[in-house]
């Protein structure tokens, strides 16, 4: 069932070329704005306005890549897309409701912490607005009312860091937990623990790097046995980095996620892996399909979960896919 929702994804991403020409003219336009306002652009003027809303972290750069998918949709599609974030529940569904109010004609949203969002999202699609989810809430967008959700499979993802660190002589693992109330980031430790069951998670501040490098740090010094770490975000492995650097342990470490700085990590042989979603992709998808249901009633992989990864990065491909991540496009 896996590789079907990841080939329903792929056939998806090679069929919106056809979908957005029969669906949008095909007259120039300025170039996507990375102002929270947006424009439209490729595709015309399509008069939609489209509402993407975040649990972003500042400073967090998996977000740019999320965000200059959404804005390449918007472009290609001449529609305008008003961008906005906030890594606190309660503040994402003040946004959501200040999107429903503002009366866009659709809104992509994640689903981090569901029973603090869906009860507003649902107030969207009562309101005749269409909603999409991605990045986070896999379990929970139909419950939502979402029309479609694109994502990884978190909870795989984890199995499989936890079968490459039980292959690499795994004997403890540290899992960290970067944000309190993450499904998300939840699911991953809960992988890596049903497949390599002597795991201990840590909570961490997220927002904080020297925070994370410190708890990791104490950690390490009080828990010898521990071998492995596997960070929920590429910010959280260069903490590891410096924690490890810190104790002068031999700990090995993988994480989700990519940036640039880890990409280079795992071509020095730093970091072991990174397991990347592609949060562009996803960025992309989200607000195509806002488009292509607001024009000609379309809904990607049927209303399933189209899933956009996990794939890991390691030494054997990192060359080829650090020119994509320098362009903010992987």
């Amino acid at each position: 069932m896996k590789i079907v929702h990841i080939k329903r994804a792929a056939a998806a991403v090679v069929s919106l070329t056809v979908l957005l020409a029969a669906s949008a003219c095909s007259s120039g336009g300025a170039p996507a704005s990375n102002t929270d306002e947006g424009s439209g652009g490729g595709g015309g003027d399509s008069g939609y306005t489209f509402a993407m809303i975040t649990h972003e972290v500042p400073g967090d750069t998996f977000w740019d890549r999320i965000r200059a998918g959404a804005e390449q949709a918007a472009t290609d599609t001449g529609s305008t897309l008003k961008y906005s974030a906030d890594p606190e529940a309660s503040k994402q569904a003040v946004l959501i409701q200040g999107a429903i109010d503002s009366k866009v004609d659709g809104i992509a949203t994640t689903l981090v912490t569901p029973d603090a969002l869906i009860p507003t999202v649902k107030k969207a699609v009562e309101a005749g607005i269409p909603v999409d989810s991605f990045n986070s809430g896999t379990n929970f967008y139909q419950e939502a009312g979402s029309l479609a959700h694109f994502s990884s499979d978190e909870k795989l993802a984890g199995q499989q860091a936890g079968e490459k660190a039980k292959a690499d002589g795994a004997t403890k693992i540290l899992c960290t937990i970067q944000q309190t109330g993450s499904v998300a980031l939840e699911d991953r430790c809960a992988g890596v623990k049903s497949a390599f069951p002597n795991t201990e998670n840590i909570q961490v501040n997220g927002q904080d790097d020297s925070a994370v490098t410190s708890a990791i740090q104490a950690k390490l010094a009080q828990d010898k046995d521990i071998n492995w770490i596997i960070t929920l975000g590429a910010a959280q492995a260069l903490d590891a980095l410096k924690a490890k650097e810190a104790v002068g342990s031999d700990v090995k470490i993988g994480t989700f996620d990519l940036n640039k700085e880890a990409a280079e990590a795992v071509q020095a042989g730093e970091l072991q892996f990174c397991i990347d979603q592609q949060p562009y992709l996803q960025g992309y998808l989200a607000v195509t399909q806002l488009y292509l249901y607001k024009k000609n009633g379309n809904i990607l992989g049927g209303g399933q979960p189209s899933l956009t990864g996990p794939s890991f990065v390691d030494k054997t491909n990192v060359d080829a896919i650090l020119p994509f991540i320098n362009q903010n496009t992987r």
